[in-house]
């Protein structure tokens, strides 16, 4: 006796009786008619919603069959949020972009702050060798040489927004431009007066960038004082 294939074990596996072939065709049909049903009612919302009109079932309880969706205040006040949210943007990122600017600048303006010192070193030696150079001996070329090149540091200071701070002898101290190094007594001056000045001081704009250093007139009246108060023996 031959063997049965596989197919054929299937085949006989299958329950083929009138009364279930039957059902089942009476369930794919429900199932038919049903995905049509669903398919016709799709259509119909859509139809609807392109007519601006409201799908059925889906009108207001109200009884005036005006459609639940958005309304022109309700787009109004999406729009307005939306500007809102714009506008904050929009400031936020200027603000960051003033405090980028800002801090860059301020950078930067540290940096040739430090520069300007550091020609500023120059300077005081250029000063020195002009107020010290000899008056004998010393070729005439050679001075006009270096005094040419003090007065054009001088010009690229200026250009830079530097200026020297007045601190000629006679002069009144201010403690905001002056730093005194040394009281002066037996002057002749007013006390507070300054005598010498010892190094130049300069402004950046203005703000002291570096004091000048100067020493200052003794007050004849507060040296009697000092002495008088000191104890007899």
């Amino acid at each position: 006796m031959e063997r049965p294939t596989r197919a054929q074990q299937r085949a006989a596996a299958i329950d083929v009786s009138p009364a279930k072939l039957a059902a089942e065709i009476e369930r794919l049909t429900r199932e038919r008619d049903l995905s049509r049903r669903q398919t016709e009612l799709a259509r119909e919302e859509l139809a609807q919603l392109k007519a601006g009109g409201a799908p059925e079932g889906k009108a207001r309880s109200d009884g005036r069959g005006a459609a639940k969706g958005p309304t022109l205040d309700d787009a109004i006040r999406e729009r307005d949020d939306y500007l809102a949210a714009l506008q904050r943007e929009r400031a936020e990122f200027l603000n960051f972009k003033r405090r980028t600017t800002e801090e860059r600048e301020a950078m930067l303006g540290l940096a040739a702050e430090a520069l300007i010192r550091k020609v500023l070193a120059l300077a005081d030696d250029f000063d020195l060798a002009v107020e010290h150079r000899p008056e004998t001996g010393v070729d005439e070329a050679w001075v006009e040489g270096i005094t040419a090149i003090d007065r054009k540091l001088r010009q690229l200071l200026e250009s830079e927004g530097v200026t020297a701070i007045d601190a000629s002898p006679g002069t009144p101290f201010d403690p905001r431009e002056h730093e005194g190094v040394a009281n002066v007594p037996g002057t002749g001056r007013p006390g507070g007066e300054i005598v010498e000045e010892l190094r130049r001081g300069y402004r950046l704009r203005d703000r002291v960038l570096r004091p000048a250093l100067v020493a200052v007139a003794e007050d004849a009246g507060a040296a009697t004082h000092s002495d008088s108060s000191e104890p007899v023996h």
